[in-house]
């Protein structure tokens, strides 16, 4: 909803003749402050909204994008490398597990 030049004037005329030239100003200071006041109160409530949903999501973690290849391997000159093992990607490998009869298991 807009109000374009033409509304305002009209309204600002219709105020003046209901209030009167000298209780405009007042009426106008009373007006700001109410709306100052409901601004402030609708922007702690949405930082209070914000705040409880920001306590109820886990954290997220942002996986970093792969590295990039050397230029010799984007041409295919030479074979890739070994990626090194992380603790996530041993975490995520079952573990072989010793049996009785054969001894320990040989990794696979």
């Amino acid at each position: 909803m807009n109000i374009g030049a033409p509304e305002l004037i009209v309204i600002l005329i219709i105020a003046l003749i209901v209030f009167g030239p000298k209780r405009l100003p007042e009426v106008g200071r009373t007006i700001g402050k109410s709306l100052r006041e409901f601004r402030r109160a609708s922007q702690d409530l949405r930082d209070e909204f914000q705040v409880s949903l920001d306590d109820d999501e886990p954290p997220r973690t942002i996986a970093s994008p792969a590295a990039p290849l050397p230029p010799a391997e984007l041409n295919g000159d030479s074979a890739p490398k070994p990626r090194k093992t992380t603790r996530a990607t041993a975490a995520a490998k079952p573990k072989p597990r010793a049996t009785k009869r054969t001894g320990p298991a040989k990794p696979t």
